[in-house]
């Protein structure tokens, strides 16, 4: 996230430029996008390690496995029946039911003919929540590999129709479903909380195009801001599941203040607001993450490559603003910027008054198992004893990934 009025370098059109090969978005091939597609996911929470590793290992398959979970969700609904809800509805009918209509009942002189204008409230499946699913699985089945895996969607499609679960148009158009998951969530028990799960990533996955059979974004524009939000997302999800099991907590979006003192009375209003992307926790230590799709390097005024100036004011600002003296964790708080490589991989650091401060890159173009690992060493990087609690990365082709990164400054 950009600190709102910080001047941060806007990436070169060269460096999000759409390739135009189907099998890429900008320079990352569409079998990285779907694992990070995976790694932003709630799904991704849920899968067994076994799982979840294989997965990761081999990207291509995230469509048939998020069909397989998809359609068995659905099937195990169907046996158990699918949840229900309350809907308001309005007829005419012979007898009262619910509240009666008083204005249509007198408008269309329903009385006389022995009828009444009523509201109430029905019990049905054909919940925004199923109906969600139902668009979920006719989408996925334009993704996956497997013949069986379309049969089972397709089926999975014709029962819920069967079952009363209409279809909504609203749901085929992105900007229908914008912002419908987050509303649907709400209280549900486990085995739709999986469905929904796997519904969200299934609408992932089915890439907006407008080249017909193509899977990428064709706008350089949407490229930019869509990928940036993915890979901020891929980034915290990742390091929720693979940091939690040593005691590690992961925070996305907070929102922080500026330390002020003897302001004026409008210097509140004129202040820009502060959130960070990641932050990372244990009992006695904290790492401030803040994620960018460009490059981390800009050419400088005489033709060498430096730092980003907006990015690195801005992390800094992130650490002191954090310090507090009652809170141990913000004093030795460490900052890092973990951008995508672009054309060489970054991986530089220093102590700066009193705080670690790292500028790391991982190559999304590389295999999902060396993006894994450089993730994992970027944050053992940092002197925070992540690695003496059990998390170290595995060994991988990524071997400068500690380069410049002092190992105790204690």
């Amino acid at each position: 996230m950009e600190t709102a009025g910080t001047e941060a370098a806007r990436p070169a059109a060269s460096e999000l430029s759409v390739t135009g090969d189907p099998r890429s978005v900008g320079r990352i091939p569409i079998r990285n996008i779907w694992l990070l597609m995976l790694y932003a996911s709630r799904l991704y929470r849920e899968l067994r390690p076994a799982r979840r590793v294989a997965v990761e290992d081999n990207p291509d398959e995230l469509p048939d496995l998020v069909a397989e979970i998809l359609t068995r969700a659905i099937e195990r609904r169907l046996r158990r029946n699918l949840s229900f809800a309350f809907q308001g509805t309005s007829a005419e009918l012979r007898r009262v039911r619910g509240r009666i209509d008083l204005l249509r009942t007198e408008r269309r002189q329903l009385l006389p003919r022995g009828r009444v204008a009523c509201r109430y409230e029905e019990l049905t499946v054909d919940t925004p929540r199923n109906r969600f699913v139902r668009a979920a699985v006719r989408q996925v089945a334009k993704v996956v590999r497997g013949a069986d895996l379309v049969s089972r969607c397709r089926a999975a499609d014709a029962r819920l129709e069967a079952a009363g679960v209409s279809s909504d148009p609203a749901l085929a158009d992105p900007r229908g479903r914008s912002g419908a998951a987050a509303e649907l969530r709400g209280r549900m028990d486990s085995e739709d909380w999986r469905m929904m799960a796997a519904a969200e990533l299934a609408f992932s996955l089915a890439l907006p195009t407008e080249a017909a059979g193509g899977r990428y974004l064709s706008s350089p524009d949407r490229d930019e801001v869509w990928a940036r939000t993915l890979f901020e997302a891929a980034v915290g999800g990742f390091y929720d599941v693979a940091l939690s099991p040593q005691g590690w907590s992961t925070r996305m979006g907070t929102q922080m203040r500026w330390q002020v003192e003897d302001g004026t009375p409008r210097l509140s209003e004129l202040l820009p607001s502060m959130k960070t992307d990641i932050v990372l926790e244990s009992r006695d230590q904290r790492i401030i993450i803040d994620t960018k799709f460009t490059s981390i390097v800009t050419p400088g005024r005489y033709g060498e490559e430096t730092l980003r100036s907006g990015y690195l004011y801005q992390i800094y600002s992130y650490v002191r603003s954090q310090e507090r003296a009652d809170d141990p964790r913000s004093l030795g708080a460490a900052g890092m910027l973990l951008h995508p490589s672009v054309q060489g991989d970054v991986s530089e650091a220093a102590a700066i008054q009193g705080h670690e401060f790292r500028f790391a890159t991982v190559d999304l173009a590389a295999s999902s198992r060396a993006i894994r690992a450089r993730l994992l060493r970027v944050v053992n990087g940092t002197p925070h004893p992540i690695r003496q609690q059990g998390i170290d990365a595995p060994e991988s082709d990524d071997h400068d990934a500690l380069a410049g990164w002092p190992a105790d400054r204690s």
